[in-house]
């Protein structure tokens, strides 16, 4: 199946499987994770969560860099343990596994 995602031309090619993550944001524009799929309300396309740093010249997840963010104004007090769950459920830090074959 083909998808067309649209990112960034400063962003960094996507990584091999199982390679460290280098915020190219392939996975979060393909489809969104379970956390993602609650926050974005949608179970396919791009996250929308997924947020560029400008300075860093990468993609990161921003329910883990700027969950409050992401939640409603009553709810920003669950910034720190959303931040904390979405670190765990999209296994940052542990490799990349988006198994997308991008083309240019």
């Amino acid at each position: 199946m083909r998808q067309v995602i649209l990112l960034r031309i400063e962003a960094p090619a996507k990584p091999a499987e199982g390679a460290p993550c280098n915020g190219c944001g392939v996975c979060c524009a393909v489809e969104p994770c379970p956390v993602g799929q609650l926050v974005s309300r949608r179970r396919s396309g791009a996250c929308s969560a997924l947020v560029w740093q400008e300075a860093q010249q990468r993609y990161v997840c921003g329910l883990v860099s700027e969950p409050q963010a992401h939640l409603p104004r009553a709810l920003g007090w669950t910034a720190p343990l959303l931040s904390r769950w979405a670190r765990r459920l999209i296994a940052a830090g542990i490799g990349c596994d988006a198994d997308a074959t991008p083309v240019p």
